[in-house]
């Protein structure tokens, strides 16, 4: 039983659907390429191809569109009522972010007006404020900046270095060497004392403050920071696994602590890695690999945490790339060749869609 059909769950599941029965259960229409969500917020092109049907990803195995409201080790329960036996449990229910950098709906057309809503309302804005200098405000900022020149992007932060410094200073300067050809205004080391009187989203002219005494006046807003984890349907010995900001902790196998039959991948684990695409793909594969070796016999892989490493965006042109195993910092010719098609063959390819 796979919870969850994102980066992990998928993974994990078609590399089990031949040697397992194998039941995906995920509550959305499709599965969702979020790594390219920024761009089609502001790209109806790419809106259409973000969304890739289940329908392929296995051959023997199933798809069940339910959400999951109880897991206990040996068994789910979904909100329809039913309650699904397994002997093996993935556990790949991720992590939330703000709209748009995620969908906050569950049906396909649904999100695609959810999409057309944002690129109607950053057309209708001139002067447009992003709350958080991490991966999401920095992506956003450079989609924006590069889809509508005139308009006007503001991006604020308390950190003092954008990506919070986790990366080294020539990172971060890349960054504001590309976000300023851009004309995108980055605030840094300060904060609006008070959150907007508007609905993030909607276009309304307003007024804020930051705690440096600075007013700023934008149309529209969107918050850039933030999410919850997504394991509030634990129960009983699986609870015991989960950390004050709602990962489970693992181990070195990708197991649940305390449960030899039980794993979790992607952002739903307490892994201490950067919460990525690519590291829950890989959390996927080495589950996949030891619940094989588990049902056939055979010795156990081990996860190895991925360095610190980001493929920044920002805009179709643009980007910076922090990679220590490919020598470093990479700039906006190489990243923005890199993530031309934000790798979406390979998951088409994973789900049968290509």
């Amino acid at each position: 039983m796979v919870v969850g059909g994102g980066y992990g769950g998928i993974a994990a599941a078609r590399a089990l659907d031949d040697v397992a029965d194998v039941t995906l259960v995920e509550p959305r229409e499709t599965f969702v390429h979020n790594v390219a969500a920024l761009r089609a917020a502001v790209d109806p092109v790419w809106a259409e191809k973000i969304f890739i049907p289940y329908d392929g990803l296995l051959s023997r195995g199933r798809v069940v569109r339910d959400r999951v409201t109880r897991v206990a080790p040996d068994h789910v329960e979904l909100g329809a009522g039913t309650r699904l036996d397994a002997d093996y449990l993935v556990l790949a229910t991720g992590a939330s972010s703000p709209f748009p950098s995620r969908m906050d709906v569950l049906d396909r057309s649904r999100a695609l007006e959810r999409l057309g809503e944002v690129r109607d309302a950053l057309g209708r804005a001139g002067r447009v404020l992003l709350l958080g200098a991490g991966a999401i405000g920095l992506e956003f900022a450079g989609e924006i900046a590069a889809t509508l020149p005139a308009t006007s992007v503001t991006l604020v932060d308390p950190s003092p270095a954008v990506a919070g410094g986790r990366f080294p200073e020539e990172f971060g300067a890349e960054v504001a060497k590309q976000l300023d050809a851009l004309g995108v205004t980055v605030l840094l080391g300060t904060k609006l004392t008070e959150p907007p009187a508007v609905e993030p989203g909607a276009v309304r002219p307003f007024t804020v403050t930051t705690t440096d005494g600075e007013v700023l006046a934008a149309d529209l807003w969107f918050p850039c920071y933030g999410g919850e984890v997504n394991s509030g349907y634990l129960d009983g010995s699986l609870r015991a696994a989960r950390q004050p900001d709602g990962r489970l902790a693992v181990t070195e196998h990708l197991r649940v602590t305390g449960h030899d039959r039980v794993f979790a991948v992607g952002d739903l684990t307490a892994v201490p890695e950067m919460k990525m695409a690519r590291a829950a793909g890989r959390h996927g594969e080495v589950v996949a690999a030891n619940i094989r070796a588990l049902i056939e016999g055979g010795e156990l892989t081990t996860y190895e945490p991925f360095p610190d490493g980001i493929a920044l965006t920002l805009g179709p042109a643009g980007g910076v790339t922090w990679a220590p195993e490919w020598g470093g910092l990479l700039g906006a010719e190489q990243t923005s060749q890199f993530k031309a098609t934000f790798l979406l063959e390979r998951f088409e390819e994973a789900l049968g869609a290509a």
